[in-house]
C-alpha cells in the first residue's frame, strides 16, 4: 500500500519558463519514487503526465559560530527533492497567475 504524498509546485523564474514547455517543476519528499509523484500530480491536479525526471538536491554547506571565535564549525542544509513533469498535450496546471485582460491594458 502506498502512502499519499503532497506535491509542491515550485514558485521560481526558471519553473514559470519550464512551464511554457507543458514541464512543471514540484517540490517531492525526499521518499517518494516516480511512481508515487505521478499518481499525486494526477490526482491532485486532474492532469495526464507523460514523463517525469526526478533529482535530488544536496543540501549546502554553511558555517556557523556560537559567538566570536567560539567553536566555529560547518553543517549542511537538509537535502531538496524536485520533480520535473510532463504533461500530456492539451494538459496545463495554474500554478502561475496569469494577468487578466484589463490588467494588460493598464
Amino acid at each position: 500500500m502506498t502512502a499519499a504524498i503532497s506535491v509542491i509546485p515550485r514558485a521560481t523564474e526558471k519553473a514559470y519558463a519550464q512551464s511554457q514547455n507543458n514541464t512543471y517543476v514540484f517540490n517531492v519528499p525526499l521518499t517518494a519514487n516516480k511512481q508515487q509523484v505521478v499518481a499525486a500530480v494526477e490526482t491532485q491536479f486532474n492532469v495526464k503526465v507523460t514523463a517525469i525526471k526526478t533529482l535530488v538536491q544536496s543540501g549546502k554547506a554553511v558555517r556557523f559560530s556560537r559567538g566570536k571565535n567560539r567553536y566555529p564549525g560547518t553543517t549542511t542544509r537538509k537535502d531538496a527533492k524536485k520533480a520535473y513533469v510532463t504533461l500530456a498535450k492539451g494538459d496545463s496546471i495554474q500554478v502561475f497567475d496569469q494577468p487578466t485582460a484589463e490588467e494588460e491594458k493598464k
